[in-house]
């Protein structure tokens, strides 16, 4: 499937193929029952080159961990941003993930040329940007920027749990399994939890 190519704003000068600085960006939680969706958009140095850039999906965690304080080690710069669980239901899941897509571009110390970001949509930039599906498995700088979003939501997921041990945020991330889904039964829903969401909605309900 080819890749779309957009940008937002008005249409600059510069061909789509400018060289320049490029950043890559990704996003981490937008499938589960609770917490904030996270973005991080990275700006890789190619004097710096990281080994083993991948999918973070595809990583084990360890493997994310390691990489995480590289890519803040040798990147020229990067950026993580969040969309909170209020925004998440006042806006949808997908409108506020595009939100905090454009708070992680807009949060770069420097501004990049173009922006590379994985799937098929957009947030709202002035930047030249393209969506590239796959895109965390095909550009390097999406696959470190997935790593960012990923490790750092799983380390807010461990916070979560410190907060709400009966929920095991820790173990299933705030995705629906069904060890979360009995301690909603049991517990309730906490202040963390997405109630736009159906399994949550139709609990409080």
């Amino acid at each position: 499937m080819p890749s779309k190519k957009y940008f937002h704003g008005e249409q600059p000068s510069l061909p789509w193929d400018t060289p320049g600085l490029v950043a890559g960006v990704d996003e981490a939680g937008r499938g589960p029952l609770a917490g904030p969706v996270v973005a991080a958009a990275v700006i890789l140095d190619e004097l710096k080159p990281i080994q083993g850039l991948a999918d973070s999906k595809k990583l084990t965690a360890k493997r994310r961990e390691r990489l995480f304080d590289e890519i803040r080690a040798k990147a020229l710069c990067f950026s993580i941003a969040e969309s909170s669980v209020q925004e998440i239901d006042a806006l949808n899941i997908l409108q506020a993930t595009m939100l905090a897509m454009q708070r992680a571009v807009e949060g770069l110390r420097l501004k990049p040329n173009k922006v590379l970001v994985d799937g098929n949509r957009l947030p709202r930039l002035d930047i030249l940007a393209e969506a590239i599906v796959q895109g965390d498995a095909k550009v390097s700088a999406i696959s470190a920027a997935s790593i960012l979003a990923k490790v750092h939501r799983d380390r807010m997921c461990a916070e979560m749990h410190q907060a709400y041990p009966a929920y095991g945020f820790d173990q299933h991330k705030g995705y629906g399994t069904q060890a979360h889904l009995a301690a909603l039964t049991t517990h309730g829903a906490t202040p963390l939890h997405r109630r736009s969401f159906a399994p949550v909605a139709k609990l409080l309900s």
